[in-house]
């Protein structure tokens, strides 16, 4: 079966046709043990989003906060257990959804391609394994925090090797999606102690926001025009004031800074933007992979393998 950090590079819906390929990663990995590996997990996807337009967003969520920590291993999916210390944990993490999905898309891979080792699309590199560590200080330490600056966020991405470009097609994944109130209520009121609201969030928007904060666990959608469409929506309300996360707001509010310009460019062109953030994408899916001998293939997404039998081979490990 392919592996669960596989699948979560399947997991995105935006793009185009782009090939790329590191160390052993290849977008024919699969070809010959697994054939029908896309259309087997399209079909799951696409089965999510009929019941939940934002199984989209929380896919692409997961695979970003794995990345970000020890690399595109699928170690965010491991739950707490002996000698595990679950990245679920981690503030960055809290909340996070889609599990069930991955579960589903999981039972549908190993019913099809058994033990195996081994929106629109872009062709993703496969042949990643899974950890069997986790590393909830990097969970911690290492994802992007909504009350960042854009230094901040700069230096978060630029450690794995991407740069301006990379950080603002990637926040285009707010496009869909919804965030708790708790993650940028701070805005409506002595926003960094100035006892003003953040001046680069618009007024009659942080009223709207406002209303719908009835508590620090309400959710709002990021955009809150098209909510549930992925598109250049994000850009244009950053232009507007309307970045509902801090961190979101930065890249275009930072005077002076070359973020702007990249976002007034998605702004104008959708097909510019999607053609990065698919670029973007793979490059994120590279970030130290294991690949070959390392890790495993993990029969259980949130749990490591048990040792094999004698009798039982080696395509797991």
């Amino acid at each position: 079966m392919a592996s669960n950090s596989t699948l979560l590079a399947f997991l995105c819906l935006v793009g185009l046709m782009v090939g790329a390929s590191l160390a052993q990663l290849n977008p024919s990995f699969y070809a010959k043990s697994c054939p029908n590996l896309a259309k087997i997990v399209n079909g799951v996807v696409a089965n999510a989003l009929r019941t939940d337009a934002r199984a989209g967003a929380k896919l692409i969520r997961f695979h970003f906060h794995d990345c970000f920590v020890n690399g595109c291993d699928a170690s965010v999916l491991l739950e707490n257990a002996p000698g595990i210390d679950s990245e679920l944990d981690a503030p960055g993490n809290q909340g996070i959804q889609g599990l069930n999905i991955i579960d589903d898309i999981k039972s549908a891979v190993e019913k099809a391609c058994p033990r195996t080792a081994g929106g629109p699309s872009w062709i993703v590199p496969l042949g990643r394994r899974d950890s069997r560590t986790a590393n909830k200080e990097g969970a911690t330490n290492n994802l992007a925090s909504p009350f960042e600056d854009l230094d901040g966020l700069k230096a978060k991405f630029s450690v794995f090797g991407l740069d301006s470009t990379d950080l603002v097609a990637l926040s285009g994944a707010h496009t869909f999606g919804r965030s708790r109130c708790a993650f940028f209520s701070h805005r409506f009121a002595n926003f960094n102690g100035t006892n003003r609201p953040d001046p680069t969030l618009d007024p009659a928007y942080r009223e709207q926001l406002r209303r719908v904060c009835s508590s620090s666990e309400t959710r709002a959608n990021f955009d809150p025009t098209t909510p549930d469409k992925f598109d250049k929506n994000y850009y244009t309300n950053l232009q507007g004031l309307r970045g509902l996360l801090q961190s979101d707001q930065e890249l275009f509010s930072t005077r002076g800074a070359d973020t702007v310009a990249i976002v007034n460019r998605f702004a104008k062109n959708q097909d510019e933007f999607f053609k990065n953030f698919g670029r973007s994408m793979i490059k994120m899916g590279n970030i130290s992979p294991l690949t070959g001998k390392k890790g495993e293939i993990r029969l259980n997404c949130r749990r490591v393998n048990s040792p094999p039998r004698a009798d039982e081979g080696h395509d797991v490990m």
